[in-house]
């Protein structure tokens, strides 16, 4: 059994520097980061190791992510012959959200109605500019500062599916800013 794998990753490129969102598979991982009920360890891959991180996903019973299916998949997609999506089993909460609501939340939207205030550190574009700085300067901590972020995102992701498995439900805060809740039914 290789349990349940919590799953992120962040680029190298932004959608502008690859021609568009139909363009994924150009964008490159920089860091990808998951965290295995099976070991209770988080893993840290680089660029170099997208195989090692591709292999520990087909392995899954489940990955478990935000948006990764149609995300995070294409990206790491570049560097697989499997077939990502058909050759794992997931739980995307973002669209499993979003078929409920009729449209997507954030994460962090997410997280901090549910997880009483817990949010992200950071951003995408702010790994982004780690990475360009990175790739400037040779200088490690830069890359330590995308691998931190897509580790707590990766915690974020984690403790939201473990709190919608809980409730079978999540929270979030709607246009007017008010919590509202959507039901799901997470296994």
């Amino acid at each position: 059994m290789a349990g349940i794998v919590y799953f992120d990753l962040e680029t190298q490129r932004s959608f502008s520097d690859v021609g568009g969102a139909s363009n994924k598979d150009k964008m490159g991982m920089s860091v990808g980061v998951t965290y295995s009920t099976e070991t209770g360890q988080y893993h840290i891959y680089g660029e170099d190791q997208a195989e090692d991180l591709v292999n520990q996903l087909v392995r899954a019973d489940l990955v478990v992510g935000y948006n990764h299916v149609q995300f995070d998949y294409p990206v790491l997609q570049a560097y697989t012959i499997y077939d990502l999506v058909s050759q794992t089993v997931n739980c995307d909460m973002m669209l499993d959200i979003e078929e409920t609501l009729g449209r997507r939340l954030k994460l962090d939207a997410v997280a901090s109605a549910s997880l009483d205030g817990l949010s992200k550190t950071a951003d995408g574009l702010d790994a982004l500019k780690w990475w360009q700085l990175y790739k400037k300067t040779g200088e490690i901590e830069h890359l330590m500062n995308i691998a931190e972020y897509c580790c707590y995102d990766v915690k974020v992701t984690k403790e939201v599916y473990e709190y919608g498995l809980k409730h079978g439900k999540v929270l979030y805060k709607d246009r007017s800013g008010q919590e509202a809740e959507v039901n799901i039914g997470w296994k």
